[in-house]
């Protein structure tokens, strides 16, 4: 596997049309299936869950920790990666896997992503125009709260639950704050130079988001229902000085297209901006 990808190298062939396909995240799954390869998809992670039919692919471990031997089960032509230290022990010389890492961490790079899972599927055209769609329906987005308040928006990825502490919000690293402000918003924490910073509720007081976007307890967003919703929409009720609980502005969500940076990126753009410009108590 290893040499027939380094024969393409060689030859200075653009794509490697690998018959058999392992993802390691959810958001290569989604480019996969997005671009017309799901046939080929031959193993997903326990989180790849969308489109629904990818959950019915075999499964090599989580997302964290992906199954090495179980990788080398499915006997994979190629092995996506996103660019991450975690996986380093799958792209050992030794275990001859084809893997190519890609960086989705950005806007940028969903789009590099995209354009590079393209080119070795041998369906570049499909990238070009998904690439194109979803640079579209962002420009439309920001087109279309240009106009309008640029509200302090308050992300918070994770915490205790049931509880108001040991927050985490979404920083400048993260692709999130990118969409934030396509959005039309401003990201509350975009001074923090990690992708998900650690805040404390006496820091998240001070700064008095106008909007705050809650998926703290429920990054398991499968089952999650209303009520839990406005279970969390309480919790942050116990603040009222906060501008965002005194004009309604707090929003429970459950939903993945938050936390898996791919082409369902501008279906998260345009639900943050009904949020952030959401009228007062909605």
């Amino acid at each position: 596997m290893v040499k027939r990808a380094a024969l393409f190298a060689l030859l200075g062939v653009a794509a490697f049309a690998g018959e058999r396909i392992v993802s390691t995240a959810p958001s290569i799954t989604e480019m996969l299936y997005a671009l017309g390869l799901g046939d080929r998809v031959a193993g997903v992670t326990t989180f790849c869950s969308h489109p629904p039919e990818a959950a019915a692919k075999p499964k090599i471990g989580t997302y964290l920790q992906p199954s090495v031997e179980t990788i080398l089960a499915l006997k994979p032509d190629l092995v996506l990666a996103e660019k991450s230290m975690i996986r380093q022990a799958v792209s050992l010389p030794k275990l001859r896997l084809n893997v190519v890492e890609v960086d989705d961490a950005t806007i940028p790079g969903i789009h590099e992503s995209i354009r590079t899972i393209g080119r070795l599927g041998g369906v570049s055209g499909r990238a070009e125009a998904l690439c194109a769609s979803i640079h579209s329906g962002l420009d439309y987005v920001r087109r279309q709260t240009a106009g309008k308040p640029r509200r302090k928006v308050l992300f918070v990825v994770g915490r205790t639950p049931g509880k108001i502490e040991d927050l985490i919000a979404v920083g400048n690293a993260s692709y999130l704050n990118e969409v934030l402000a396509i959005a039309g918003g401003m990201n509350l924490f975009g001074d923090a130079v990690a992708p998900y910073a650690k805040v404390s509720l006496e820091e998240v007081l001070a700064r008095d988001p106008e909007v705050i976007v809650d998926i703290g307890e429920m990054a398991n967003t499968a089952g999650v229902t209303e009520d839990q919703k406005r279970a969390v929409v309480r919790l942050w009720g116990r603040y009222p000085s906060l501008s965002a609980v005194k004009r309604g502005r707090v929003f429970a969500v459950a939903s993945d297209i938050y936390v898996v940076p791919g082409p369902r990126v501008v279906e998260a753009a345009r639900e943050l901006a009904r949020m952030i410009h959401a009228p007062e108590g909605r």
